[in-house]
């Protein structure tokens, strides 16, 4: 048996192994939604499965608690898939390998991504689901698809039978700090065409790698290295020293993750070798030191490979596209005006990929003012098409805006202090939650999201705290006991 398992509570830790072992990354979510499917045929509960694999799964009030309001209880199903280079998992078809670390205090996946985010979510909901001890008003268990891309899953959820006045999102990752608001967001992906040519020469690939990353929203605030700007700012410092081609060129993984690598291949004429050497070089000293403290890992390399003619993007083609690495915006846009720690707008140059024809900029754009946010995306919008690329939006999600006098943010904060002996912090994030969506499909819903400690998430660092498990889950128990 699984030593994740053994860990208590017992009921929650068994199913978070379960859940790890289904690949779920986004937009591979089927086997985990039939999955949630089974659990609730296997339970005798009410149910149903949308289109986009969204699965609400219904439990009838427990005795007392008949007229009091519905609570949702919610989290979504996909996780970021990561994993370390030289990682032999195919996190399409593979699962994730978590155990726990020395110390015995956290858990972490090896070589990958954790997926604590959300999976211990769904691990508290089928814990509950599961257990008909429990006091507790009649639940509604909404669990999404596509979270991580762009809150998909949220924003094709139909609502129109759900009667939930309460939510409990359980996709924060900060013991004792509860979130009640929300930026808004959009995934932009900026397209630029290519023409390309054969070219004869040395073919050369340069690699940025080794950096911190994180989540592009609960992260930004921290200024950490973008490998896919750093690259297309070496393209663009190098571009007077040499004369070269792009053969291929890519970065990142999935848009709201700060990429940790990134990498373009080039060909120069032979006798550039020297020239690109010595740019290589220059470009590398001075990056290292500007980002000497927040990066110490962080490498370079130039790495040869085999020569001749190759098909590479015609300079007409390249022009456009490095001035588009280089001009677009990024990062912090603008800070809270009354709240300077906090950031009001801001976008991450998540993924760059080519295709034999084109390249895609893929960007995760967030602001907690939904003009700001508008202006943001045109401003993008009329750069590109100036450029000769065309901008595309997908997966607008609204702003999670803070409500005063929540009934609920009163209930989990009294809990948590009794339980704990500590105030909870009440705050807002700069990344995309559920609940503002939600919101909007349930007027009047009131709502708060919270979960265990957990660190690094979006990462091969990510570590799930087993200790701080184990307390969320009571308080979520002593929460809906409350809820009357």
């Amino acid at each position: 048996m699984s030593k994740i398992r053994e860990l208590e509570p017992k009921n929650v830790f068994s199913y978070f192994d379960d859940i790890c072992s289904i690949p779920h990354g986004s937009g591979n979510t089927a086997a985990i939604s039939d999955y949630l499917v089974k659990f609730a045929v296997d339970h005798s509960l009410r149910y149903r499965k949308e289109t986009c694999g969204n699965v609400i799964i219904k439990k009838a009030a427990t005795p007392g608690y008949e007229h009091a309001d519905t609570v949702m209880l919610q989290g979504h199903m996909d996780m970021v898939t990561v994993k370390n280079e030289g990682c032999g998992l195919d996190l399409e078809h593979d699962h994730i390998l978590p155990a726990i670390t020395e110390d015995g205090e956290w858990i972490y996946a090896r070589g990958t991504s954790l997926g604590g985010d959300d999976g211990i979510a769904l691990a508290f909901c089928l814990a509950i689901l599961d257990d008909n001890t429990l006091p507790h008003p009649a639940l509604e268990a909404v669990f999404t698809v596509d979270e991580e891309i762009g809150l998909l899953g949220a924003s094709a959820l139909d609502a129109s039978d759900l009667t939930s006045s309460i939510l409990l999102n359980m996709d924060s990752e900060e013991d004792g700090c509860f979130l009640t608001s929300c930026a808004g967001g959009a995934t932009v992906k900026c397209i630029f065409p290519v023409v390309r040519e054969s070219r004869t020469g040395s073919v050369f690939e340069f690699e940025i790698s080794g950096l911190t990353g994180g989540h592009s929203g609960g992260d930004a605030h921290l200024e950490q290295a973008n490998a896919n700007l750093l690259l297309g700012r070496f393209l663009a410092e190098i571009s007077d020293a040499v004369d070269f081609g792009i053969v291929d060129i890519c970065g990142g993984e999935v848009d709201n993750a700060i990429p940790v690598e990134a990498a373009v291949r080039l060909i120069i004429k032979e006798k550039d070798t020297a020239a690109l050497e010595g740019a290589v070089s220059r470009f590398c000293s001075d990056i290292r030191r500007e980002y000497a403290t927040k990066e110490p890992d962080m490498t370079f390399s130039l790495t040869p490979l085999s020569g001749g003619a190759v098909m590479a993007v015609v300079k007409e083609s390249a022009k456009p596209l490095i001035a588009a690495l280089e001009l677009l915006p990024a990062g912090i846009q603008r800070r809270m005006p009354d709240i300077p720690d906090m950031i009001q707008t801001s976008l991450n140059l998540g993924v760059i990929a080519m295709s034999e024809n084109k390249v895609k900029l893929t960007y995760s754009v967030r602001s907690s003012s939904a003009t700001e946010k508008a202006w943001l995306i045109k401003r993008m919008g009329d750069l590109t098409e100036i450029l000769g690329g065309h901008a595309a939006v997908e997966g607008s999600y609204p702003a999670w805006e803070y409500i005063p006098g929540s009934r609920i943010q009163k209930i989990m904060s009294e809990t948590y202090e009794k339980l704990s002996g500590k105030r909870p912090t009440l705050t807002g994030i700069h990344a995309g939650v559920e609940c503002g969506i939600l919101s909007v499909k349930l007027p009047g819903l009131d709502c708060i999201s919270y979960g265990p400690q957990m660190s690094d998430i979006h990462t091969t660092r990510e570590r799930l705290n087993i200790k701080s498990v184990k307390q969320t889950y009571e308080l979520t128990l002593k929460v809906l006991e409350k809820l009357r």
